[in-house]
C-alpha cells in the first residue's frame, strides 16, 4: 500500500496574501486542490493523507476538496507547529499496512505523474529517494556579514525537491528519533540521512516550484499557461 502524506499547514506570512498559501487561486482553481488531483490521478498511490492546520478542516472540505472530483480516500490531519512536526502527525495516522509513504508540499502543484512514480519505484528498490535538480547557479557561502567565504563547487550540489518517498518504517523510525533527539531538518530526507541510509535522488524539473512568494505565483500562472507545464 502506498500512502501521500501532503503536507499544507503553513501559515503562508511570506506570501502576504489574505488566505493561506495553499488556498490561493491558480487559474481558477485553488494551489492545493491542483495538487490533490495529481495525486488522485496516480494510480500507485492508495491512499492521501493532507496535513492542514486544525480550524481549516471544514474550510477545506468545503472549498478545497468539494472542488474538484477525487477518487481516492482523503483523511484531514492536523498540522503541528512546524513542517517537521505537521509530517510527523501525518505519519502517525497513515495505515499501518502502508509500505511505502510519499511525502509532498502541497504548494508544490507541477509535479508530473511521471515523477512521482520515478519516486515510488525508487523507493521500492532503494528505500528512500527524492527529487532534485542539479544547481545551475554559482553558490556562495557568505559569513554573517553577507561577506563571501566560499564559492562552493556546485557540480556536487543537487536543489531538493518533493516528493520524498521512502520505505514507511524507514521514515517512521527517521523521524522518532529526530524527535526524541531534538533535531529539526529542512526536509525529510534529512532525517533518514541522520540513521547513515542511503538517499537515491531522482532529477525533477526546474517547473516542480514552491509557492512561497507573490512572484512565486505569477510563475506558476505562467507555467499553467504553458503547454509544457499544464497538470489539470
Amino acid at each position: 500500500m502506498v500512502a501521500a502524506v501532503i503536507v499544507a499547514a503553513g501559515i503562508g506570512v511570506r506570501m502576504q496574501a489574505p488566505l493561506r498559501k495553499q488556498y490561493l487561486s491558480l487559474a481558477g482553481l485553488p494551489i492545493l486542490a491542483r495538487t490533490l488531483l495529481i495525486f488522485d490521478g496516480c494510480d500507485l498511490v492508495d491512499h492521501i493523507y493532507l496535513v492542514i492546520p486544525k480550524d481549516d478542516f471544514d474550510f477545506c472540505r468545503k472549498k478545497i476538496i468539494s472542488q474538484v472530483k477525487v477518487n481516492r480516500d482523503i483523511d484531514l490531519v492536523s498540522g503541528g507547529a512546524r513542517r517537521q512536526d505537521s509530517v510527523y502527525n501525518g505519519l502517525q495516522k497513515i495505515d499501518p499496512n502502508c509500505s511505502i509513504v510519499v511525502i509532498h508540499d502541497g504548494v508544490r502543484p507541477f509535479v508530473k505523474h511521471d515523477q512521482l512514480i520515478a519516486t515510488i519505484k525508487g523507493a521500492r528498490k532503494f528505500g528512500a529517494c527524492i527529487l532534485g535538480v542539479p544547481a545551475y547557479d554559482t553558490l556562495k557561502q557568505v559569513d554573517a556579514c553577507d561577506n563571501i567565504v566560499h564559492t562552493l563547487q556546485r557540480g556536487t550540489i543537487w536543489l531538493a525537491q518533493t516528493p520524498q518517498t521512502f520505505r514507511c518504517d524507514l521514515i517512521k523510525k527517521a523521524h522518532k528519533k529526530a524527535r526524541e533527539e531534538g533535531y529539526r531538518g529542512t526536509d525529510d530526507a534529512s532525517l533518514v540521512e541522520r540513521l547513515g541510509e542511503p538517499v537515491k535522488m531522482i532529477r525533477g524539473s526546474r517547473g516542480n516550484i514552491k509557492i512561497t512568494h507573490k512572484e512565486d505565483l505569477e510563475i506558476a500562472q505562467c507555467l499553467l499557461a504553458s503547454e509544457l507545464f499544464q497538470t489539470v
